[in-house]
């Protein structure tokens, strides 16, 4: 016998045993929605007055989904935190009749199994998941600046302990199904096959799971009051120390968690519920879920209206280099396309190979692929040092030296070379791509392609169209960059294109402030703590002086005298300081002594005080302190907006992606222009007056940043 509505199927079987089938309605993933607590809630009843149920299988109908979560734009409907908390709540009370069913309940659980998802797994007694590579298990919502809403903080602990339910949560980290497996998350792992039979041979068992096994740590920190305030007290310290408390929601976690240890789980959901009503509502949520929301949008379009991408079934890439090998490791192990690496040297090869080997192989210690796999993905990549099969390629990904003639060779080696549709992707930072390719014979098919270093690590890449690029080679660049697990955004070809465009003033102002006498520490902690992931002077000794130094004159040749960096600064090249790359920059590097470390507290960076003397200044004699940040971030959000105002980039959203993914704008601002906007763009106006009246034309506000604020308008309606 089956029951059916909309979503959910019951299906009884012969043997007592039920199937709950979940299979929304026209989407690729099952994502939770209101409107389905009715439905689930009137089943859940059916199975409940049945006696001739004995047990109970939940289970997706998705070829690739368990459940992937909540459906995040139901919140926006939410216009107080009362409503948002009677949300949660009425997750509680339906993930509750479905606990307290007297029968055996256990979740098949196949692909994504994640935020909602997972609380209703941990609704039911137990739980055994597929080994596919699909399936990862998590509670991310802290990336949306939320709390686990629908009971995943009382669940969680209780099933995996304390510390470690508080590592998932305030993380988001998603877990393979052997690693859900060896932290008690799930009870079995079997393969996508059997995943149905393993679960009611799960019901048939029973339905009590063996208790879980502590460790003697462990007991003494989680069964005791005084132990649990050690352990609370320690993540506390440690969210503040990397929040620095911008992000409201991992100590609602922490304090959620504590009250349901402490007071028990009725007390704990309360809690929770009223917690997630009010995380709802503040900005900080609001502008994550923009990102999230900004990011799902992005995957749906194809860079250029009315294009259809090519298929990219062979890739090439120009240079064996830290970049090159970058680019060559994502095409393969991400993308799966067999990728050949062309350099002038077997040496430069060798270090590419090698490069993603190294790669390859962390993802094997963490148990993220097998041997085998690793193997079979380092087959995909070969080497030449000369045009030896390449005829066929579809894309060739240039990533040689930033010098223009060079990259010109390399368009005229491989219009001879390659067939006559090869796209031509420079990965150029700063170059212009219409000079490179202005000696194409086919430069329709020329295109620049910025990845951000290291390119494994880095999501963001600016996929760059000079006037003559066709469409269909902008479609096809951004399949291919969003298939290496980027995301692309489309700008408009000009020195700098976006993202170095704004860095740079930003950079610049950071420097001026230097020389004025800030201390290089008090400039990083002031930009960490507005929420950067690190600080300008030790992101210019990662990126390397001498690249900054390379850059900021084709800026200022293209664009202006706003751009110019500070003389004092070529004082450093001369005195060989370029960085991290060579060991000498802003900052000490390699092994510090044993009285190093102890007068660093440890391994904590030092800066290299005689930077100060080279560049002839006495540090922390500046009478400016309090408006560090702002003084450097102020000429970002200008900058940001004049590429708006010149088409550089289409869009707002595109800017506030750039800026977060590629720079690490602060997420919880929601990227340059949704901050103009929380600021108002007529107090952004009067500080940049304010300061261009002290230090020069370099801070006159955009004339579009302007007419925003005389016409009380926001980018973002």
């Amino acid at each position: 016998m089956t029951t059916s509505n909309n979503t959910f199927t019951l299906t009884r079987r012969d043997d007592g045993i039920a199937l709950l089938t979940m299979d929304v309605i026209g989407d690729s993933m099952n994502t939770l929605k209101a409107e389905f607590v009715p439905e689930m809630t009137a089943l859940l009843a059916e199975i409940r007055n049945d006696s001739s149920i004995k047990g109970l299988v939940v289970i997706s109908g998705k070829k690739d989904s368990f459940v992937a979560g909540a459906d995040i734009s139901m919140l926006d409907a939410c216009d107080t935190s009362d409503k948002a908390s009677e949300l949660s709540a009425a997750g509680h009370k339906l993930f509750a009749e479905l606990e307290n069913l007297a029968m055996p309940v256990v979740a098949a659980i196949h692909g994504a199994c994640l935020g909602g998802g997972l609380e209703l797994a941990l609704a039911c007694h137990k739980r055994v998941c597929s080994d596919d590579a699909k399936t990862m298990l998590g509670l991310p919502e802290v990336q949306l600046g939320l709390l686990p809403g629908s009971g995943g903080t009382q669940r969680l602990p209780k099933l995996i302990g304390i510390a470690k339910a508080l590592d998932l949560m305030l993380t988001g980290k998603q877990l393979r199904a052997k690693q859900a497996l060896k932290l008690g998350l799930v009870d079995d792992v079997v393969p996508n096959t059997i995943l149905l039979e393993a679960a009611i041979q799960l019901v048939q068992s029973g339905k009590r799971r063996a208790k879980r096994k502590q460790s003697a740590l462990e007991l003494a920190l989680e069964t005791s009051h005084f132990g649990r305030n050690i352990l609370f007290e320690q993540a506390r310290k440690q969210v503040e120390g990397k929040t620095k408390g911008n992000y409201p929601a991992p100590l609602r976690i922490i304090e959620a968690v504590r009250i349901g240890a402490d007071e028990g789980m009725a007390a704990g959901l309360s809690t929770e519920a009223r917690y997630f009503g009010e995380l709802v509502m503040t900005p900080e949520s609001a502008a994550l879920r923009s990102i999230f929301f900004a990011t799902t949008e992005m995957k749906k379009e194809t860079g250029a209206a009315d294009a259809t991408p090519r298929k990219v079934s062979k890739a090439v890439v120009l240079g064996g280099g830290l970049m090159g090998g970058g680019i060559a490791s994502v095409t393969v192990s991400k993308a799966k396309i067999p990728v050949r690496v062309k350099d002038i040297s077997q040496q430069g090869l060798s270090n590419a190979l090698a490069y993603a080997y190294k790669l390859m192989s962390k993802g094997v210690q963490r148990r993220h692929m097998t041997p085998q796999q690793r193997d079979k993905q380092m087959s995909l990549m070969s080497t030449t040092v000369d045009y030896v099969g390449v005829k066929d390629a579809d894309i060739v990904v240039e990533a040689v030296f930033e010098d223009l003639s060079l990259k010109h060779q390399m368009v005229q080696d491989i219009e001879r070379e390659c067939s006559e549709h090869t796209v031509f992707a420079s990965n150029t930072s700063s170059l212009p791509i219409g000079q490179i390719a202005s000696v194409a014979m086919r430069p329709e098919n020329v295109i620049g392609l910025h990845y951000f270093s290291p390119v494994e690590k880095m999501p963001l890449v600016e996929v760059i169209a000079h006037e003559k690029t066709s469409p269909e080679t902008i479609a096809t660049t951004v399949a291919f960059a969003r298939k290496q697990g980027k995301t692309p955004i489309v700008v408009k070809d000009g020195a700098g294109f976006y993202v170095n465009r704004i860095l740079a003033l930003y950079m610049n102002e950071a420097a001026q402030l230097l020389l004025e006498g800030n201390t290089i520490e008090e400039l990083d902690r002031a930009l960490v703590k507005f929420g950067f992931p690190v600080g300008p002077i030790t992101l210019l000794d990662e990126v390397g002086i001498d690249v900054g130094a390379k850059i900021g004159p084709i800026l200022e040749s293209e664009l202006g005298s706003r751009f110019q960096a500070p003389a004092a600064f070529e004082k450093l090249l001369v005195d060989d300081r370029k960085g991290r790359k060579n060991g000498k920059g802003f900052y000490r590097y390699g092994k510090p002594s044993l009285m190093e470390r102890i007068k660093r507290q440890g391994n904590k960076k030092q800066v290299d005080s005689s930077v100060y003397k080279v560049l002839g200044i006495t540090p922390g004699t500046s009478t400016e302190h309090a408006n560090l940040a702002e003084r450097c971030v102020v000429q970002m959000l200008n900058e940001a907006v004049r590429c708006l105002e010149e088409g550089i980039i289409e869009c707002a959203r595109d800017g506030d992606i750039g800026a977060i993914f590629g720079i690490g704008f602060p997420p919880f601002l929601g990227g340059p222009f949704r901050y103009i906007d929380s600021l108002g763009a007529a107090n952004l106006v009067t500080i940049l007056k304010g300061y261009q009246q002290r230090y020069g034309e370099r801070f006159a506000p955009a004339a579009l940043l302007e007419s925003m604020a005389a016409e009380q308008r926001k980018f973002h309606p």
